[in-house]
């Protein structure tokens, strides 16, 4: 028996893949193959059922309304604050903002704490392999006060230079940003140990934990950082929800981000209170629907275990690897020593997209380009990667139709 083969005897596969309805179509006349769940996830009937469940029978604005669909409206929407709560190790449940996704989330901190704690000559801290949405808001920080942005770089197998991390912290570093699993190469960086030194200079840590909310366990106080934010589609979550952590003395003496009903206890044209947490982050009428499904999203996860999803995925980034590597003139680009279920590689002498567009003509889906890591694909001297990223309803047999494609792919490329 192959260790795929034992791994997979974990999970019923065939009844979890006949959770998710996507999976049954074709493309190109081809049963789907889908390898790009490091992009977004595909949704089980469950939660597609508590979208269309919330619009067909409890349809409502929440909060503010007395009448009986807005009570149930607002129950469900506040019970997915209390299963992100759990599902994140919070303290409370009002250290829980929603968002519309990572992007949004770390914006707010820019926005927000940002402009409150950033000064003239202040140093904030981010990786070589972070997403541009963890680069672009810190740049325009700096910009504005005239502060430094600093960055961790990255050696050949993909890995994070903690030396030079943390010879990096100093007095004037005030914020390290960092993402907790990388959306390029699968790495899975040390961030409890980077936040015990950035703490110990004094300096604040957020964590994007878009990549990692679906695969590790995440425990924001055991890690102690400041922030926390991921997304909801990549938790097999619909799309437009996101959640911000924030311990709750930062978020209490952070300023507003936007401005509007919710968010406010008293308004007049003289002056305006705010509200407490968490609606003092969220203005207007929210995503309501998405939010609900979130909570559907997250017990689909919780009820099958990540104990169990990890070792199956892992064992097909294991299978992925070995078959891939056997490949002539293929490279894997990041070969850390812990990874996710993902993996990036080159061919020599074919442009990434070219595969990709192959791949999707034999119903094989994956990502090809710099997958929002410009930086990062520079530091390695190469336009992109093709990507192909696995998930909980992912086979061994895929991988060997993805294997198939490649050898297909290259003898019609080269």
């Amino acid at each position: 028996m192959t260790q795929i083969d034992s791994i997979s005897l974990d999970l019923d596969l065939q009844a979890i893949r006949s959770q998710f309805p996507i999976l049954s179509r074709t493309v190109n006349d081809k049963p789907l193959v889908y390898l790009d769940n490091a992009a977004t996830s595909q949704k089980p009937q469950c939660v597609i059922d508590a979208l269309s469940d919330y619009y067909g029978r409890y349809n409502a604005n929440i909060h503010r309304g007395i009448h009986t669909l807005a009570e149930e409206a607002t129950l469900a929407y506040e019970a997915t604050r209390f299963a992100v709560q759990e599902f994140i190790g919070a303290a409370s449940a009002e250290e829980i903002i929603f968002s519309r996704g990572t992007t949004e989330g770390i914006n707010l901190v820019a926005y927000t704490w940002g402009r409150q704690h950033i000064g003239a000559g202040d140093e904030i801290l981010i990786s070589g392999m972070e997403h541009h949405s963890n680069i672009v808001p810190w740049q325009i920080l700096c910009q504005e006060k005239n502060a430094v942005l600093k960055v961790i770089p990255v050696t050949d197998e993909g890995e994070l230079s903690m030396e030079v991390y943390k010879n990096l912290l100093s007095d004037k570093t005030k914020l390290v940003s960092i993402v907790q699993v990388s959306n390029a190469l699968g790495t899975v960086n040390p961030v409890k140990e980077m936040i015990d030194a950035a703490h110990a200079v004094g300096a604040k840590v957020l964590v994007d934990g878009a990549q990692s909310a679906v695969h590790l366990d995440i425990d924001v106080q055991a890690l102690d950082c400041d922030f926390f934010a991921f997304s909801g589609h990549k938790v097999y979550a619909p799309t437009g929800i996101g959640v911000l952590y924030g311990k709750r003395e930062l978020l209490e003496s952070m300023p507003v981000f936007h401005g509007g009903g919710e968010m406010i206890k008293e308004v007049s044209f003289e002056q305006t209170t705010y509200n407490d947490l968490p609606y003092k982050y969220e203005a207007g009428t929210p995503n309501i629907a998405d939010t609900i499904a979130l909570k559907t999203a997250l017990d689909y996860i919780q009820n099958i275990g990540k104990a169990t999803i990890r070792k199956h995925e892992n064992g097909l980034l294991a299978y992925a690897t070995a078959q891939l590597e056997s490949i002539p003139g293929l490279s894997i680009i990041g070969k850390a020593k812990e990874k996710v279920s993902l993996v990036s590689f080159i061919v020599k002498g074919i442009h990434p997209q070219d595969i990709g567009i192959l791949l999707d003509n034999l119903g094989i889906a994956v990502r090809t380009g710099h997958h929002c890591t410009q930086p990062l694909m520079k530091r390695f001297g190469i336009p992109g990667t093709v990507r192909a990223s696995f998930a909980l309803y992912n086979t061994k047999e895929e991988i060997d139709i993805l294997i198939a494609g490649m050898y297909k792919s290259i003898k019609m490329l080269s």
